[in-house]
């Protein structure tokens, strides 16, 4: 039986994983989570797709044995290749990944039926997202743009340069041209691009997939009876499997002020397995801000 005050795991390539974090401390204040970002091989979006759903499906193994009640996929490429794969192997297991909430959501506010998706380059490949349009209305126009320049602008805290602002203009102008009136961020860090996105097209609808997909994870927890009775904020444990010391220096960036105990650990690959550290660690600095600004 599936302990309901068990974490629920979330993983990314990197930090832009945690806009999915920060709605499920919105909706979900009560659970526990358990949040890996593989920054030893971050950005995902250029790697070869078979490469991508091994690490997908290694960390997902990796949560599930640390005893994670669900896994969530905040990486869109990761859902892209390893989700259906993760979900037949687990099949008593709620998996869920950012793509098809994503879809639903734009397909629900497009007005024009004309969506562009904002893409990783591998995600893009992969025409993950104009797939599931098309399986939801075959008459939707869809235009899947990569921004290969967007993730490492996001690491290195670089949204409101005038490179970002170039960047922005480059990959929203075949979109304008070619009419939209809904975009899809499609990778997780693109949420934090949002301002100087707005800027450049203003009159076009952002669609973020983290909101939805926290919406529809709340629903299916409930569902399930997975839903923690905890009437307290619940802790986090943040895990990197890259430099733990930079990792909880930009954490301020991507969370907002939380009453949540966090605590950060690190994670490693052994012969393709993710391993998670002992996570019972004194507190850090990312936990003593958040507390202290909640």
């Amino acid at each position: 039986m599936v302990d309901s005050n068990a974490p629920i795991g979330v993983f990314d390539s990197g930090l832009g994983g945690l806009t999915v974090v920060s709605q499920m401390m919105r909706f979900l204040p009560q659970e526990r989570i358990l949040f890996v970002a593989d920054q030893a091989h971050v950005p995902y979006g250029g790697r070869d797709l078979s490469e991508v759903c091994g690490f997908a499906c290694g960390i997902s193994e990796g949560l599930l044995r640390a005893e994670c009640k669900a896994v969530v996929m905040a990486c869109n490429i990761s859902s892209a290749t390893a989700l259906h794969t993760v979900q037949a192997e687990n099949p008593n297991t709620l998996v869920l990944g950012v793509i098809e909430p994503g879809a639903r959501a734009a397909a629900r506010a497009t007005a024009n039926g004309r969506i562009g998706v904002l893409t990783t380059v591998g995600t893009a490949r992969s025409a993950a997202y104009t797939r599931i349009l098309h399986a939801l209305d075959p008459e939707i126009y869809v235009q899947e743009v990569p921004c290969p320049d967007f993730v490492p602008l996001v690491e290195a805290d670089a949204i409101s340069t005038p490179a970002a602002f170039r960047a922005a203009q480059e990959y929203m102008t075949p979109l304008m041209d070619a009419g939209v009136d809904t975009v899809v961020l499609g990778c997780t860090h693109y949420p934090f691009l949002l301002s100087v996105l707005q800027k450049v097209a203003p009159d076009i609808c952002f669609v973020n997939p983290a909101e939805q997909t926290v919406l529809e994870l709340r629903y299916e927890v409930k569902n399930r009876g997975l839903a923690s009775q905890s009437a307290h904020p619940a802790p986090y444990c943040l895990t990197t499997t890259g430099e733990t010391a930079q990792f909880d220096a930009q954490l301020h960036r991507f969370l907002p002020p939380s009453a949540h105990p966090v605590r950060l650990a690190s994670a490693r690959w052994m012969g393709g397995q993710l391993v998670i550290e002992d996570t019972h660690t004194s507190l850090s600095t990312a936990e003593r801000r958040l507390v202290e600004h909640g």
